[in-house]
């Protein structure tokens, strides 16, 4: 089943409404940007995430050993590490960062207590190797960028995962827009990642379909005026499994 990860949640009603929704990962923003979190909202967030819990308690990930697993079979190993996770904590609790130090990283990683750091900022491997908590490295697709592209930055460092978003002149992720999904496809064959950039509920089953990514990541395609909307999160997960939705 493909992994679902609703990004940019703000308040604990909606957290809570989208984890009974059915999604496996609630993103929240620590980045700068309009979605991002006060250290109260936070909070509320979290403790909203883990009363749904279906195990209560920190989760714990069946890691990978680096010396067992080589090349991009290190992401295959991972993937199955999340979800298992998934299956046994769901949702999982994401947080988003760009531009920061990886000791800013770590240091809210820790008071906040989340199970993932995703980096959007284009850090580097050496940013990816200073975090403490398993990674999802945000890699940004633009008309030029080849799977073997994605593929040469995914074998730089030790991320759990990737996240594939469309990039631009102006900004690195977070468009909103969708970029070659054959492209998204070919990298699919040799690396499980979570797919971003532009899905909403009108598109998200044909990209399912086309891509077949391990998961996949939206934030303003379930928004209406710049708000999550419970009712599009509720379709889009449902168009996502095709038409199932909830646990």
């Amino acid at each position: 089943m493909t992994i679902i990860k609703i990004c940019g949640v703000r308040d604990a009603a909606t957290a809570t409404a989208t984890v009974r929704a059915g999604a496996d990962m609630i993103g929240i923003m620590f980045a700068e940007s309009r979605r991002k979190v006060t250290p109260q909202e936070c909070h509320d967030i979290i403790e909203a995430v883990q009363a749904e819990r279906r195990i209560p308690g920190p989760v714990q990930f069946e890691a990978p050993a680096r010396g067992d697993v080589r090349g991009l079979g290190w992401y295959s190993a991972w993937s199955e590490a999340i979800e298992t996770a998934v299956a046994r904590w769901r949702p999982l609790i994401v947080g988003v960062f760009a531009n920061q130090t990886a000791d800013e990283v770590n240091d809210i990683a820790d008071a906040a207590g989340l199970d993932l750091v995703q980096l959007s900022g284009g850090e580097d491997a050496e940013f990816v190797r200073a975090i403490e908590r398993p990674v999802l490295r945000a890699v940004h697709m633009f008309p030029q960028t080849t799977a073997e592209d994605v593929y040469d930055i995914a074998r730089e460092g030790l991320a759990a995962g990737v996240l594939l978003d469309t990039g631009s002149a102006t900004a690195k992720g977070g468009t909103g827009e969708t970029f070659d999904w054959e492209v998204a496809a070919e990298t699919a064959r040799r690396l499980p990642f979570l797919l971003a950039g532009g899905l909403t509920v009108e598109n998200v089953a044909a990209a399912v379909g086309q891509v077949e990514p391990w998961g996949i990541d939206v934030s303003s395609g379930v928004e209406t005026n710049g708000v999550k909307d419970i009712d599009k999160i509720r379709a889009f997960i449902s168009a996502a499994r095709g038409g199932r939705n909830g646990r």
